[in-house]
Protein backbone atom coordinates (compact mmCIF):
# COMPACT_ATOMS: atom_id res chain seq x y z
CA UNK A 1 0.00 0.00 0.00
CA UNK A 2 1.61 3.31 -0.97
CA UNK A 3 -0.52 6.16 0.45
CA UNK A 4 0.44 9.38 -1.10
CA UNK A 5 -0.59 12.91 0.31
CA UNK A 6 -3.77 14.47 -2.37
CA UNK A 7 -4.76 17.40 -0.27
CA UNK A 8 -5.28 19.29 3.05
CA UNK A 9 -8.54 17.90 5.13
CA UNK A 10 -9.79 21.36 5.39
CA UNK A 11 -9.85 21.70 1.62
CA UNK A 12 -12.69 19.22 1.23
CA UNK A 13 -16.22 20.67 1.60
CA UNK A 14 -19.15 19.07 3.32
CA UNK A 15 -21.36 18.98 0.29
CA UNK A 16 -19.20 18.82 -3.00
CA UNK A 17 -16.54 16.44 -3.64
CA UNK A 18 -12.67 17.61 -4.55
CA UNK A 19 -10.77 16.82 -7.60
CA UNK A 20 -7.30 15.72 -6.79
CA UNK A 21 -4.84 14.31 -9.39
CA UNK A 22 -3.01 11.48 -8.17
CA UNK A 23 -0.26 10.44 -11.05
CA UNK A 24 -2.22 10.20 -14.42
CA UNK A 25 -5.83 8.97 -12.12
CA UNK A 26 -8.38 11.74 -11.06
CA UNK A 27 -9.76 11.12 -7.81
CA UNK A 28 -12.44 12.75 -6.44
CA UNK A 29 -12.29 13.01 -2.54
CA UNK A 30 -15.72 13.96 -0.59
CA UNK A 31 -16.31 14.11 2.85
CA UNK A 32 -19.61 12.74 4.64
CA UNK A 33 -19.76 13.63 8.39
CA UNK A 34 -16.85 12.71 10.13
CA UNK A 35 -15.36 9.92 7.65
CA UNK A 36 -13.53 11.21 4.08
CA UNK A 37 -13.73 8.52 0.84
CA UNK A 38 -12.12 8.55 -2.47
CA UNK A 39 -13.34 7.12 -5.58
CA UNK A 40 -12.57 7.35 -8.95
CA UNK A 41 -13.84 11.19 -10.55
CA UNK A 42 -15.69 9.68 -13.37
CA UNK A 43 -19.24 8.87 -13.84
CA UNK A 44 -19.68 4.96 -14.89
CA UNK A 45 -22.41 6.07 -17.00
CA UNK A 46 -21.44 9.38 -18.48
CA UNK A 47 -17.92 9.47 -17.53
CA UNK A 48 -18.20 12.95 -16.35
CA UNK A 49 -16.25 14.56 -13.23
CA UNK A 50 -18.02 12.98 -9.96
CA UNK A 51 -16.50 16.26 -8.11
CA UNK A 52 -18.68 18.59 -10.09
CA UNK A 53 -21.97 16.78 -8.05
CA UNK A 54 -23.23 17.02 -5.25
CA UNK A 55 -22.57 14.75 -1.63
CA UNK A 56 -25.86 14.18 0.19
CA UNK A 57 -26.38 10.53 2.25
CA UNK A 58 -23.31 9.19 1.75
CA UNK A 59 -23.38 9.68 -1.72
CA UNK A 60 -22.39 11.47 -4.46
CA UNK A 61 -24.54 12.75 -7.35
CA UNK A 62 -23.34 13.07 -11.25
CA UNK A 63 -24.66 16.60 -11.92
CA UNK A 64 -25.70 15.77 -16.02
CA UNK A 65 -28.04 12.55 -15.75
CA UNK A 66 -28.35 12.37 -11.45
CA UNK A 67 -26.74 8.75 -11.34
CA UNK A 68 -25.72 8.51 -7.72
CA UNK A 69 -23.25 6.60 -6.30
CA UNK A 70 -22.11 5.56 -2.86
CA UNK A 71 -19.27 6.91 -1.39
CA UNK A 72 -18.18 3.75 0.73
CA UNK A 73 -18.97 1.03 -1.92
CA UNK A 74 -18.69 3.16 -5.26
CA UNK A 75 -21.73 1.00 -6.39
CA UNK A 76 -24.56 3.15 -7.96
CA UNK A 77 -27.79 3.63 -6.08
CA UNK A 78 -29.65 5.62 -8.13
CA UNK A 79 -29.82 5.18 -12.31
CA UNK A 80 -29.05 5.65 -15.01
CA UNK A 81 -25.34 4.22 -13.63
CA UNK A 82 -25.54 0.62 -13.82
CA UNK A 83 -21.69 0.28 -12.99
CA UNK A 84 -20.03 1.07 -9.80
CA UNK A 85 -16.50 3.33 -9.91
CA UNK A 86 -13.19 2.67 -7.92
CA UNK A 87 -13.20 3.68 -4.54
CA UNK A 88 -9.52 3.86 -2.61
CA UNK A 89 -8.23 3.80 0.93
CA UNK A 90 -8.10 6.93 2.59
CA UNK A 91 -5.82 8.12 5.50
CA UNK A 92 -6.02 11.10 7.89
CA UNK A 93 -2.43 11.81 9.46
CA UNK A 94 -2.04 14.92 10.20
CA UNK A 95 -4.64 16.96 8.90
CA UNK A 96 -3.64 15.91 5.32
CA UNK A 97 -5.66 13.55 3.33
CA UNK A 98 -4.28 10.58 2.35
CA UNK A 99 -5.05 8.05 -1.06
CA UNK A 100 -3.91 5.04 -1.78
CA UNK A 101 -4.65 4.81 -5.77
CA UNK A 102 -2.29 1.55 -6.50
CA UNK A 103 -5.48 -0.86 -4.32
CA UNK A 104 -8.96 -0.42 -5.00
CA UNK A 105 -11.31 -1.01 -1.89
CA UNK A 106 -14.25 -2.90 -4.27
CA UNK A 107 -12.13 -4.02 -7.18
CA UNK A 108 -13.28 -1.99 -9.83
CA UNK A 109 -9.97 -1.39 -12.09
CA UNK A 110 -9.93 2.56 -12.63
CA UNK A 111 -10.18 3.43 -16.27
Amino acid sequence: MTMRRACALAEVPGDEPLAVLLGDLEVAVARHEDEVFALQNLCSHAEVPLSEGEVTDCTVECWLHGSRFDLRTGKPTGLPATEPVATFPVEIRDGDVYIDVDTTLNGVTPS
